[in-house]
């Protein structure tokens, strides 16, 4: 029986690696949400033995994490040391980091830089404001670009282009949540005309992010964006806190462009 070809790339796709990563990216989704064996099996329409074989193997490499029963499985400590390498040798991040730190010292606020992959939004950093501090991390966070301040600054850019970025559903976050296509070409649109992406209460109630997209490849992948709650903000704030951003993106722009740093 041969492999299925990936339609993109025209590369024979090997079954047991795309079934490991599906695995992978099924549990680290899950967050603090171990799963027992069934469940992943009805997840993945995979057979419970050549599951469990997997989950044996990922186990044994720290990839896969199991509780004393035997029968909870998580993320491991494997998947941790894959995903801060991935931060060590980015390119664009350690020069993105001061000017993170910069905005956050400037108007004590909570800045994040994240990168469009696929549908979804990656957080790479976040600097928090000292007013509130999130009991996790963000950072190595999904959430669907359609919904956030940071895709849609990155969405706007490729007007005509979005299907590979958006899921084929458009599930509501809160209900503020743009979940429709034209609603959110209009909001695209909106945002092309004034500079800036806004999110609207559409991941967190009491909160409204601003963003604009870093572009230094074309189309840009990488944003930088502010949360700020609503009892905190005004029409004054707002102006001052964006005006702030696009200067340093400017600033970043000039940073980056003359170490030609063009490709991921």
């Amino acid at each position: 029986m041969t492999e299925p070809l990936d339609d993109a790339a025209g590369v024979r796709e090997v079954k047991s690696a795309a079934r490991t990563v599906e695995l992978l990216e099924l549990l680290a989704a899950r967050r603090n949400r171990p799963a027992r064996l069934r469940e992943l099996s009805e997840a993945l329409g995979v057979p419970r033995s050549s599951l469990h074989a997997l989950l044996r193997t990922l186990v044994k490499y720290g990839w896969v994490r199991v509780d004393s029963s035997g029968s909870l499985y998580g993320i491991g400590i494997r998947a941790l040391l894959a995903g801060t390498s991935y931060l060590d040798t980015d390119p664009f991040l350690p020069l993105v980091l001061p000017f993170l730190e910069e905005l956050r010292e400037k108007v004590d606020e909570t800045f994040h830089f994240g990168r469009l992959d696929g549908a979804d939004v990656v957080y790479l950093a976040t600097r928090e404001s000292s007013q509130y501090l999130r009991p996790y991390s963000r950072i190595g966070r999904r959430l669907p670009a359609y919904s956030t301040a940071l895709g849609k600054s990155l969405l706007a850019e490729r007007a005509g282009a979005l299907d590979e970025h958006l899921p084929e559903t458009m599930a509501p976050l809160t209900e503020h949540t743009i979940t429709t296509r034209p609603a959110l070409a209009a909001e695209l649109e909106r945002t092309r005309k004034r500079g800036y992406a806004i999110d609207e209460q559409e991941n967190s109630i009491g909160l409204r992010c601003y963003a604009v997209a870093l572009p230094y490849v074309d189309p840009p992948v990488d944003a930088i964006s502010v949360s700020i709650p609503l009892a905190r903000l005004s029409t004054r704030r707002e102006l001052e806190v964006v005006d702030l951003m696009r200067q340093m993106r400017d600033r970043i722009l000039r940073v980056v462009n003359p170490m030609g740093l063009g490709a991921y």
